[in-house]
């Protein structure tokens, strides 16, 4: 032991044998000191695991951005090619027109690999069909019309363009003519 630490203890032992012969109160001093190093104990514990679930959560949401950014990483590619398949869809229905088969195979056989390859980076196709009730979260309505019919007034009536979602991300929404 230092001589400071002999000191205080000797300080310690004056001060509580003049207040209590007895030695009680050297007893209950020894009992707050202790109380007061389990309090520090539980603060640093207390601080030491907010400060690990604090780190968790940082790892799990990086993570989860990193992952959410791959995701999307094609977005900008993928949205390119998309004019290229609206052009396939539509010279695939003109030369459904034609009596040539080989020309109607090898245009379906490509329309269908870029299809397919689209598909397999995460492309998808915005399901909506006319007679559907419009909403306007997953299609954008171009233009309104009177509605041929009661039953598809607030209804899409013609699909003009597709919409195609990346994930759970639309990323083209569908252009739609809406009866009302």
């Amino acid at each position: 032991m230092t001589t400071e630490n002999t000191e205080f203890d000797q300080e310690l032992d004056d001060v509580t044998l003049e207040n209590n012969a007895n030695g009680e109160q050297l007893i209950v001093e020894e009992l707050s000191v202790e109380e007061q190093l389990a309090q520090d104990l539980a603060r640093e514990k207390d601080k030491f695991l907010r400060l690990f679930a604090e780190f968790e959560n940082y790892k799990k949401r990086t993570s989860k951005e990193r992952l959410e950014l791959f995701k999307t990483a094609n977005q900008e590619v993928l949205l390119a090619m998309l004019p290229v398949l609206d052009d396939f869809d539509r010279a695939a229905v003109e030369i459904n027109k034609s009596d040539d088969e080989n020309l109607k195979k090898g245009v379906e056989l490509i329309h269908e690999k870029l299809k397919s390859t689209l598909i397999s980076k995460g492309l998808e196709q915005v399901e909506i069909q006319a007679g559907d009730a419009f909403n306007a979260d997953i299609a954008e309505a171009i233009t309104q019309i009177p509605a041929p019919s009661d039953k598809l007034k607030g209804k899409v009536v013609d699909v003009i363009e597709k919409g195609y979602k990346l994930g759970d991300k639309i990323i083209r929404y569908p252009k739609v003519v809406v009866g009302n």
